[in-house]
């Protein structure tokens, strides 16, 4: 059974705090990762201020501890990708991520202009074309350093929709009318080793410093613990259910540290407009309005 942790990171130096969340699920860092990638949530041009995007000194807290663990010269590159309304060069410099890079002398790598391969992926139901970045496939060692949020097409986001975002396609909104298969697919694509939950500062209402942290090798287990957390039953949620179908992790997991319910007493409710947006989102697709 998937382990996934919880820990409090107030009053706690980061790098810390994430060593905790790896011992907690069993996780050790191999010397032997030469080439690392990170991927952050980089949420258009909003800062980490809202809940919305990776803290960027979480990101800086993993890149000193890998450092440590593997070597001071391990190869280590940040990737994100263009979005219909986002543009890497941009997000990069405002959202933090440029002077992260130059500080830790780490690559920043837009995988909407990376190398590729055309990749044919099979669901049980389905059949999808898929760009490969060789950045990703030539890795040894891929993080995901996701956000939860409450999100209108799937009701949260977090691991698994995190890597929907490392599609180098930018024209993202082109694939809202099977987006659970297509989150499912892009993580059979890109298949990470290790997922880091950034709930340091979540969206909400209100937008709350909730000060925490969580983390597991199963993206799917992740994503069922955040639903819970959220007061969501993760068997509602469809790219979560579909991806344990798909064999790329299981709904069922053990917690380890904290109690969860220390954090869902805490974690701010859904904003209105998120809940009328998640109603014209389904309006949209049941009508076809919204279409590829």
């Amino acid at each position: 059974m998937s382990l996934v942790s919880y820990v409090r990171t107030e009053r706690k130096n980061l790098k810390q705090a994430i060593e905790e969340s790896l011992n907690l699920i069993d996780y050790k860092i191999s010397t032997s990762n030469k080439k690392v990638i990170i991927k952050p949530n980089l949420c258009y041009y909003w800062d980490y201020s809202t809940g919305q995007t990776t803290h960027p000194k979480l990101v800086a807290a993993l890149i000193e501890l890998l450092r440590e663990k593997i070597s001071p010269n391990v190869e280590i590159s940040i990737v994100e990708a263009d979005a219909s309304a986002m543009k890497c060069r941009h997000s990069f410099k405002f959202l933090g991520y440029e002077k992260l890079a130059n500080q830790y002398n780490v690559d920043l790598i837009n995988l909407s202009e990376a190398e590729t391969e055309s990749v044919k992926i099979q669901l049980a139901k389905t059949t999808l074309n898929l760009k490969l970045p060789l950045p990703i496939k030539d890795a040894d060692l891929r993080i995901n350093v996701p956000k939860i949020k409450y999100m209108a097409p799937t009701k949260i986001s977090c691991a698994l929709k995190n890597i929907f975002g490392a599609n180098p396609n930018s024209s993202k909104y082109k694939y809202h009318s099977r987006l659970s298969e297509t989150i499912v697919a892009v993580n059979k694509l890109m298949p990470f080793d290790l997922h880091i939950l950034d709930g340091i500062i979540v969206a909400g209402k209100p937008i709350t410093r909730l000060d925490l942290l969580m983390a597991s090798r199963d993206a799917v287990a992740l994503d069922a613990a955040a639903a819970r957390l959220v007061n969501m039953n993760p068997k509602t949620i469809k790219h979560i259910n579909l991806a344990q179908e798909e064999g790329l992790g299981n709904l069922t997991f053990v917690s380890k540290g904290l109690d969860p319910k220390f954090f869902q007493r805490r974690y701010p409710k859904m904003k209105p407009t998120t809940k009328v947006l998640n109603l014209a989102y389904k309006l949209a697709t049941q009508t076809g309005l919204l279409q590829i």
